[in-house]
């Protein structure tokens, strides 16, 4: 997980507040190895959660994706989005407009994404201020959060290609 404020517009990045990363994968041994990468605010801006998720919004919107659960296919070559994934020496780094971050990933999470050349990506719009840096984030925690209906509907998600660094 790392954390890192975004956004080009300076009062956005106030009210967005700090913007975590996660990145895991479902249960290899069930069949289930999508790597999932979500990046998430802690609620923790200058206006408070509510503004932050507003601002969340405004972002995604900025980046020209919608929210309601339909996914978005970055992986077609005639798609130009302004998000970059570069899976490099155990970490997922992040590209957004603003933003470039690194976000230690687990060895099966690597291993996915360098098999299937992309993952699921998700901006939640809603805070997590519970999955703040340094704190261990438990499965428990993550299907509160990630299996409730809501936070899956004000989210963004983005088949995202998986880059790599030329030589």
């Amino acid at each position: 997980m790392t954390t890192a404020n975004t956004a080009k517009n300076p009062a956005l990045r106030r009210e967005l507040g700090t913007l975590s990363v996660l990145a895991w994968t479902g249960d290899p041994e069930a069949g289930h190895d999508m790597p999932y990468l979500l990046a998430y605010s802690l609620g923790d801006g200058a206006e408070g959660p509510e503004a932050g998720e507003k601002a969340a919004l405004e972002m995604i919107g900025e980046l020209g994706l919608k929210t309601g659960g339909g996914m978005t296919d970055a992986t077609r070559a005639s798609f130009n989005l302004p998000i970059r994934l570069l899976v490099e020496g155990g970490q997922a780094v992040l590209t957004l407009p603003g933003l470039n971050t690194q976000c230690p990933a687990p060895k099966e999470w690597l291993a996915a994404a360098q098999e299937r050349g992309h993952v699921h990506f998700m901006i939640a719009s809603r805070p997590w201020a519970e999955a703040a840096p340094g704190r261990p984030v438990t499965e428990e925690m993550m299907q509160a959060f990630l299996g409730d209906e809501q936070t899956l509907l004000t989210a963004a998600h983005v088949l995202l290609p998986v880059g790599q660094l030329r030589a």
